[in-house]
């Protein structure tokens, strides 16, 4: 068995920015986990059927245009999770489009919660740096095209490591 995810990667800066970030505040989980918008949360398959979870990204990826993500201000599942994020302000139905494309066939999987994209940038701190996170990224904002989603397979030495990348179908309108 392997354990798998697939998600939309943060691009530089930001990505790194965010990373860092999490690593400074004393998240010990952030070194091992690239910033990223989770499509499929952590899921084990069999070693041997990760051929046929590439074959269905790849058909996934097919029908799902390339789309436009801003990422801007903070959020929390507190107190039902202990998890502060950075919002997305625009591309939610394109996530949500992606997200229910991948979760199908050999990835349909039954969520813990409903689906909403986020970047997570604090996990399972204590509240008063939380709170600290909340603040202190409530300003951040950026904007990028998604036009490609990674699976990834946990290493237990080096962390979530993405092993490809399946880029969007091509804009019936020629538009990036």
């Amino acid at each position: 068995m392997v354990t798998i995810g697939v998600a939309v990667a943060i691009p530089e800066p930001w990505g790194s920015e965010l990373q860092d970030y999490r690593t400074a505040i004393g998240d010990t989980t952030a070194t091992q986990i690239p910033t990223h918008i989770t499509l499929v949360p952590p899921t084990e398959v069999d070693a041997e059927a990760v051929p046929d979870v590439e074959q269905h990204l790849a058909q996934a990826a097919a029908v799902v245009d390339p789309f436009v993500v801003r990422l801007r201000g903070t959020g929390t599942f507190r107190p039902v999770s202990p998890v502060v994020f950075v919002a997305v302000a625009e591309g939610i139905a394109g996530c949500e489009q992606l997200a229910g494309a991948v979760r199908r066939g050999p990835l349909d999987i039954e969520l813990s919660f409903p689906y909403h994209p986020h970047v997570t940038v604090a996990h399972e701190l204590d509240d008063p740096v939380l709170d600290e996170v909340f603040e202190d990224l409530a300003r951040f904002e950026c904007r990028f095209d998604v036009d490609a989603f990674h699976l990834y397979v946990h290493d237990h030495h080096h962390g979530w490591q993405p092993t490809r990348e399946f880029p969007l179908a091509e804009s019936p309108h020629g538009q990036e």
